[in-house]
């Protein structure tokens, strides 16, 4: 999209439900500060998520369990102040809505009041369904996630795929029904096989967003960092990179840094000066102490 291009409707959840309905697909990506919200929605894309995969690609955690909601929320409130068009999501953190009902609805009215989110996500767990139930009972648009759920890797065997024999694909399919009935506006299936998201996507009358989940989903997801080749910490077999920015950031620095040592920044040009009389003046005074 052109730096100068009118701007764009307001993406909506009605929209979404007509792009699924016509077969066009749905773009989301995800963001974690104002220059990268900002790029998302100068590109145009349609749902934007703040995913705790912040964790990792900016905070530097070792997964995504240790981000907490106050750091989530931090990275939330600048994405939300660089977008107009698109959807915002925001990931509740791991810790923050298992508890109760209660506990999910207060942090979820968090990412809602204070950082300005259209919907929040929660992962598939054992009590997923009833907290997606009681967020969209007090009023608050969910996203659910299914598949390879990162905050529980451990408990599936690790960053691995999910839904690989008829039985787990029907445990995925399966979880991905009970949200929807638990009111989700939408669903990401992240790590499955193509087949059971095309077994899946009929299924469901919500759109259904694949991150590593073959082409027949409504949409697709991919982390900011990953595609723009801006993360140094390996990539999932379902990445493409479109860009390697952290290459070229590399070499901006090294030259940045090479014509400090040399001498050859900054130039003339890139300072200021005083009037000649000034500048007399200036050592006259400096003389006269």
């Amino acid at each position: 999209m052109s730096a100068h291009a009118s701007p764009r409707t307001r993406v909506t959840l009605a929209g979404l439900a007509a792009k699924k309905a016509a077969g066009e697909p749905i773009v989301m990506v995800t963001a974690y500060d104002h220059p990268s919200a900002q790029i998302a929605e100068a590109a145009g894309v349609d749902v934007v998520l703040v995913g705790d995969s912040a964790a990792m690609t900016v905070l530097g955690y070792d997964s995504t369990v240790p981000v907490t909601i106050d750091e989530m929320l931090m990275l939330t409130k600048a994405v939300r102040r660089g977008l107009a068009a698109p959807l915002l999501v925001g990931d509740l953190p791991f810790g923050s809505y298992e508890a109760s009902d209660e506990v999910a609805i207060a942090t979820a009215q968090r990412f809602v009041k204070e950082a300005g989110c259209d919907l929040v996500k929660i992962e598939r767990g054992g009590t997923t369904v009833h907290r997606a139930r009681a967020l969209v009972q007090a009023g608050i648009p969910v996203v659910g996630h299914v598949g390879l759920t990162p905050q529980t890797a451990v408990a599936l065997g690790g960053y691995r795929a999910q839904g690989r024999t008829a039985q787990a694909a029907l445990a995925v399919i399966d979880d991905a029904l009970a949200l929807q009935d638990a009111g989700c506006s939408m669903l990401v299936v992240e790590a499955v096989p193509a087949e059971v998201t095309a077994a899946l996507v009929p299924l469901l009358d919500i759109p259904v967003i694949g991150i590593g989940a073959g082409a027949d989903a409504d949409g697709q997801v991919l982390v900011f960092h990953d595609l723009l080749g801006l993360y140094d910490g390996g990539a999932a077999k379902f990445v493409k990179r479109y860009a390697d920015l952290r290459a070229a950031a590399i070499a901006g620095v090294e030259a940045y840094a090479a014509e400090v040592r040399s001498g050859a920044y900054p130039a003339a040009e890139h300072g200021y000066s005083m009037p000649r009389e000034e500048a007399v003046r200036l050592e006259e005074l400096l003389a006269g102490r």
